[in-house]
């Protein structure tokens, strides 16, 4: 280790040139990520659950991803109530900066598009109302149309270094970007299928050397994605993360990890394991191994939501959210590598009981933050380490653990409002502190992501704030906002100090946000968070821009009702485009690069 480090020197060096980049973004402002998005139509606004990432080896390039659908067709292409996925076309969409965060450029690729299939108002036979998706601009990952795939969102972004052509990695190599994401088959025959399964867990990467081509939009500056799962005719693989570990102390720097949950059937109850997808060689080939119990049942429901993370000594951490057998209540555990991913510890360890937020919708059977026929919501886990990236010098490897708690209040039981909760650890994940409330007793978190700094000083969280409790009608504002916050680390102890705001972004009312299904809102499943020492980014899904449609409130509130059907040939069911405001369902990513504000 010392002679690799030795040999290496001059590379930190030259990196420590750039970590003190500073953020741009002032406290009670925010950026626009998502700068390809139209205002209108529905549903080629809308996007949600956003990554985000800053390179450890230069803070001034930054990466995003999220849920982008400005490549769909328009909902007037045919059947003017209907607003589907298009076949075949992408929705992860990717973005860049150049300033650490402050700002945003989103390229444009080619690929298999339907971004001119707008339609017209009702339905004929006129060749413009019956528009087909085809070859052309992309604002989403390409390559994925000419790898016989379709990119299928829930994005996950990580920075490395670089692997020489003897498989040894090295900043001074260059650095790499890996983009995971779900992915379908382009091709419904089964001869012409890709992988085996219904969804896969694929992985996109860009080099440094390309990084110019591929803000200019060239295609071939991104390789091939890989399939990184372990697939076979029944598996379904579901909400992946990835983290590469990125300090050049650790003896397995350079490997990159994925973690998802492994759906071996297409029935609720059917096994459902948390797997573990890793690399030794830059993203070419993958390992897969599951690292949970598989059972699903009436008594144990599963597990969900994994979180996956390194340290400076090359430990693996993996987090996910299930039910503790004994008390048969909802937990979050976490499991460890020593070996780079080769083998894990086991039994997973039991982290802390969670209380489940959300109330069940009655005709959506989700659990909902805002009301019925409101936005899914979920407790699970995020978590993040100060490992000292990008050389590993000054870790202190704390373990930061967040996650939003219940119980949910209603306008039928008032209670108390749900809490972000932390938690950290200084050994590995052994034993845990609570660091208790991140949130002001007035705020319902939802979606809250954690981050750390490298050197362990400082902690941000950044999560959706809605303003009022769950509502039984559509009737009334759903007003939620991003929010910010930041607390001291004492790098000595560990201890969080308070928590205070960064920033707190304009409101927006959830019920202009949609599911294509139109038949409730859609916010995503998550937010981010990505710490420098002397900054952090932040994302969130925002929806200041969308208006509320009475129409579609109106259908919705039928619909939970039991008055309307909620299926595509529903009579009653509205034409967003026709019968709503023009800017309805039009959910922004935003966020920022926000400063340390105790330097």
């Amino acid at each position: 280790m010392k002679t690799f480090l030795a040999a290496t020197a001059a590379a930190l060096a030259a990196l420590a040139l750039v970590v003190g980049v500073a953020a741009a973004t002032p406290n009670g402002a925010d950026t626009l990520v998502t700068v390809g998005s139209p205002p209108t139509p529905f549903p080629q606004n809308k996007q949600n659950e956003p990554a985000a990432v800053v390179n450890p080896a230069d803070p001034t390039i930054a990466a995003a991803g999220a849920n982008e659908e400005v490549d769909l067709e328009a909902c007037n292409n045919r059947a003017d109530q209907t607003c589907p996925f298009t076949a075949g076309v992408g929705t992860s969409g990717i973005y860049f900066s150049d300033d650490g965060g402050s700002s945003w450029m989103q390229p444009t690729y080619t690929g298999w598009t339907a971004r001119d299939c707008l339609g017209l108002v009702g339905t004929s036979s006129a060749p413009a109302d019956n528009c087909d998706p085809h070859v052309g601009p992309i604002g989403t990952l390409p390559r994925y149309f000419e790898s016989g795939l379709v990119s299928d969102g829930d994005p996950a972004v990580g920075f490395g270094p670089q692997p020489a052509a003897n498989g040894t990695f090295s900043w001074s190599n260059g650095w790499r970007l890996y983009y995971a994401n779900l992915t379908s088959n382009f091709s419904a025959v089964r001869s012409e299928t890709t992988f085996k399964g219904f969804e896969a867990i694929a992985v996109s990467r860009l080099d440094s050397q390309s990084y110019a081509a591929a803000k200019a939009g060239d295609n071939a500056a991104w390789k091939a994605p890989v399939i990184v799962t372990k697939q076979n005719a029944a598996l379904f693989s579901d909400h992946e993360m990835v983290a590469v570990d990125d300090a050049s102390s650790s003896p397995f720097f350079g490997n990159v990890y994925t973690c998802n949950a492994a759906f071996r059937s297409q029935q609720a109850s059917g096994p459902e394991p948390i797997v573990v997808n890793s690399s030794s060689d830059g993203g070419d080939t993958w390992t897969t191994r599951q690292v949970s119990p598989a059972v699903n049942n009436n008594t144990i429901s599963g597990r969900q939501d994994c979180a996956v993370n390194t340290d400076s000594k090359g430990t693996l951490y993996v987090f996910w959210d299930g039910i503790d057998p004994q008390t048969k209540t909802l937990a979050i555990f976490v499991i460890r590598s020593f070996d780079g991913g080769k083998s894990f510890e086991r039994p997973a360890q039991l982290v802390t009981h969670i209380d489940e937020t959300g109330i069940l919708d009655p005709a959506s059977g989700d659990l909902t933050n805002d009301g019925v026929a409101g936005a899914r919501d979920g407790s699970f886990p995020t978590v993040d380490v100060a490992n000292g990236a990008p050389t590993g010098a000054g870790a202190t490897d704390q373990i930061v653990l967040a996650w939003s708690n219940g119980p949910t209040p209603s306008d039928m039981h008032p209670g108390p409002n749900e809490q972000a909760r932390v938690m950290w650890s200084r050994n590995q994940g052994r034993t845990w502190t609570s660091a208790g409330v991140a949130s002001p007793a007035s705020d319902r978190p939802d979606f809250p992501a954690i981050a750390i700094s490298p050197d362990g000083g400082d902690a941000y969280l950044t999560y959706m704030d809605f303003l009022q409790p769950w509502q039984s009608t559509t009737a009334s504002p759903r007003l939620f906002e991003g929010v910010v916050r930041h607390a001291d680390v004492d790098r000595t102890t560990g201890a969080i100090g308070a928590w205070s705001d960064v920033h707190r972004a304009p409101t927006g009312d959830a019920r202009g946000s949609s599911a294509n299904a139109l038949t409730g809102e859609f916010l995503g499943d998550y937010d981010y968070a990505f710490a420098t020492n002397d900054f952090v980014v932040a994302v969130w899904n925002d929806a200041r821009n969308a208006a509320d449609c009475p129409a579609i409130d109106a259908y919705r509130q039928d619909v939970v009702n039991g008055t309307a059907a909620g299926t595509s040939t529903d009579p009653t069911r509205p034409a967003p485009n026709n019968d709503c405001p023009a800017t309805f369902g039009n959910t922004d990513i935003r966020g920022g690069s926000y400063a340390d504000p105790t330097p």
